[in-house]
């Protein structure tokens, strides 16, 4: 593998923080100071960080995370917002999101300490259901809602196929009633549930993601986040996939649901925020 990947993988650093630790001189391989991050290494290889091995690789991890409303889905915010990396527990490593929720979603945020993981469950060849409850001001028909069965196209861009559920009428506000919806779509592009909704005369007072695929918030509370054991990986992704991204049984003392608390290290600046 190459060597920032190799970096990233001890949980040292991200991919970019292990390519400017190489440019400033700081990573040997086999006695070897690196000027450049192209190089293939091999568990053979004898690599220094600042004159110190490398500590032995984590294994791919997945957890569930209650995203709470005010935070960004990235590791840090030019307009220094709060972000979920900041928030979450201290004993997690270093970990990116799968999937994003914008600054006003809450709800099932999956994290992984692994790329090739998130890149995997983010594919939307996976196929796998994004699940929200929505709440929103205005008045619609399920006829109308079946109708995003097809597909809609919203300022030039094409979304696919969206099931949505009328469920329930609540309060008058004075002004228009609010109603919740379900909402179901396979993809994850920018506010994907408030842009088409908004087109039907919907305004989104509130968005929670409820499932991602087959893993499912429950009763996580918002800032707690759960480990995802392994048998429940191979249950859903498969053996034959678990083996290939090299899924491992977690940690036997991480199962519990843990409050978030602050982190004392910031990561990089990751994916923006979305939906």
């Amino acid at each position: 593998m190459r060597i920032a990947k190799a970096l990233a993988r001890a949980g040292l650093c991200s991919r970019r923080d292990a390519e400017r630790w190489i440019e400033q001189g700081r990573v040997s391989v086999n006695g070897t100071v690196l000027a450049s991050p192209a190089l293939d290494v091999s568990p053979s290889d004898r690599i220094l960080v600042d004159g110190n091995p490398l500590p032995a690789p984590e294994p791919p991890r997945l957890w569930r995370y209650h995203k709470p409303r005010g935070l960004v889905t990235t590791h840090a915010d030019p307009q220094g917002r709060p972000t979920v990396f900041d928030a979450l527990p201290e004993h997690l490593p270093r970990v990116v999101s799968i999937g994003r929720l914008d600054f006003n979603s809450e709800g099932l945020l999956l994290l992984t300490n692994d790329g090739a993981l998130a890149r995997h469950l983010e594919l939307p060849a996976t196929g796998w259901t994004r699940r929200y409850r929505v709440r929103a001001h205005g008045a619609i028909t399920q006829a109308a809602l079946d109708k995003l069965k097809e597909g809609v196209e919203v300022a030039g861009i094409r979304y696919g196929p969206i099931e949505a559920t009328l469920d329930a009428k609540t309060e008058d506000t004075g002004a228009r009633a609010n109603i919740w919806l379900t909402v179901g779509l396979r993809e994850g592009k920018n506010r994907e549930v408030r842009k088409i909704l908004e087109t039907l005369g919907l305004t989104v007072n509130r968005l929670i993601r409820v499932s991602f695929g087959p893993f499912q918030l429950l009763d996580l509370k918002p800032g707690e986040v759960e480990s995802v054991q392994r048998r429940v990986m191979d249950d859903q992704l498969g053996a034959s996939i678990a083996r290939k991204l090299g899924l491992l049984d977690p940690e036997p003392g991480d199962r519990r649901p843990s409050r978030g608390g602050k982190r004392s290290h910031k990561p990089d600046p990751g994916k923006p925020e979305g939906r």
